[in-house]
């Protein structure tokens, strides 16, 4: 049975398009091709807008941050860009000298962005401070595609390897390897609630999987990143918006996951759906996953990103640490007030409200000049034509 659907054509790319990403309100795409460039289309109008050029090879992926005033794309020149989507300026460039990145995301706050690289790699980076966050070498083959769990605390990868890997973005680690796939594993992708994700492979499968990871809200999520804020710490992960520029830095922190202290393959005869169990330290689960080793030293030598991490970490601390890794600070240790924790967050909707008007309003304007434009040249084939006449 033959089904056919309405459709609308676009044409502007002069070469094959690698991905497509419509922007979170829905009035967007971002379309990115092997003719080096990345073009930007109008939903309500479905009309081209404007292209970015600045990579010098194909465009492998570009997505639109989560409130839609950024783009990032990557390229096989080696090199991932954020563009500003209302001067249609790139204010952001990120190198790599081994390999470039197959697939690029933008975190749940739109403060960092994930990076999957044909040599093997998965890189964080901070948008804000132009700096490289966390490096993860899990993976025996490129990395295709990456999804962030919608708490922003998980990221999980897939791989040509054959594995979805599953890291723990707040802890620095790996803490799953799940095998089901029989060949390359090309995407993967979170549910919207993050209780399911989904993966395709080069064996014509798409597997279902479930998991159990911390299921919080928005609002929980803004009250648990502000309560961990300090004035005067380096930028955590997880912090809020709204980022401000910075210079590249010369010198670039990273931490690299120790490929030997990999967690065993997670393996089953029957693989479509397979329950997987967050890491608890107070708790052992019943799967032959293993977990971190015991001694604090290797914790902190293999896994923690420096930049994450206070001054008070030390080995002793860390230990005692991670018996309950999941009890927020009282009150007296809380570096921010309750009360100035709900007033942001208050400022933050509003300003969430203000950020929809203006775009709103500006939406409004771009149409009128659309029809201002399309009365003048009206007026002057009315013109040509009674001149003519004459």
């Amino acid at each position: 049975m033959e089904m056919r659907g309405k459709s609308s054509e676009f044409k502007a790319h002069t070469a094959p398009v690698r991905s497509v990403d419509f922007s979170a309100d829905g009035q967007f795409l971002a379309t990115a091709s092997e003719d080096k460039s990345i073009k930007v289309w109008n939903m309500y109008r479905q009309r081209f807008l404007y292209s970015l050029y600045r990579h010098t090879h194909w465009v492998r992926c570009a997505k639109f941050s989560p409130d839609g005033r950024l783009i990032v794309s990557c390229s096989e020149d080696k090199t991932i860009k954020i563009w500003d989507t209302t001067n249609k300026q790139c204010v952001n460039n990120f190198s790599d000298i081994l390999g470039f990145a197959n697939f690029v995301d933008f975190n749940p706050n739109g403060t960092c962005i994930a990076s999957a690289g044909s040599d093997h790699t998965v890189k964080i980076w901070d948008i804000r401070v132009n700096k490289l966050l966390q490096h993860y070498q899990v993976h025996s083959g490129g990395v295709n595609c990456v999804s962030f769990h919608p708490s922003g605390n998980y990221l999980i990868t897939a791989s040509s390897d054959g594995t979805l890997k599953i890291l723990d973005l707040l802890e620095g680690r790996l803490i799953y390897t799940l095998q089901g796939h029989t060949g390359p594993v090309f995407t993967v992708s979170f549910s919207k609630g993050g209780e399911l994700f989904a993966s395709g492979g080069a064996d014509a499968q798409v597997l279902l999987w479930r998991t159990n990871f911390d299921e919080l809200n928005c609002k929980d999520i803004i009250k648990r990143n502000l309560k961990r804020l300090h004035f005067d710490s380096p930028p955590h992960l997880v912090d809020i918006y709204p980022r401000t520029p910075h210079l590249h830095e010369g010198k670039i922190e990273t931490v690299e996951i120790n490929p030997k202290l990999e967690v065993i393959d997670l393996q089953s005869s029957t693989p479509p759906v397979v329950d997987v169990l967050s890491f608890d330290s107070t708790t052992t689960t019943e799967t032959t996953v293993r977990t971190l080793p015991d001694k604090g030293e290797e914790v902190c030598g293999y896994f923690l990103n420096p930049s994450l991490m206070t001054s008070e970490c030390s080995p002793t601390t860390l230990k005692k640490k991670t018996e309950d890794m999941n009890d927020l600070p009282s009150e007296s240790q809380r570096s921010i007030p309750l009360a100035v924790t709900d007033a942001l967050e208050h400022i933050m909707e509003q300003l969430n409200v203000l950020t929809q008007t203006v775009s709103i309003l500006e939406q409004r304007l771009t149409l009128t000049e659309d029809k201002l434009k399309d009365c003048l040249e009206n007026q002057q084939k009315l013109f040509s034509a009674l001149h003519q006449k004459s």
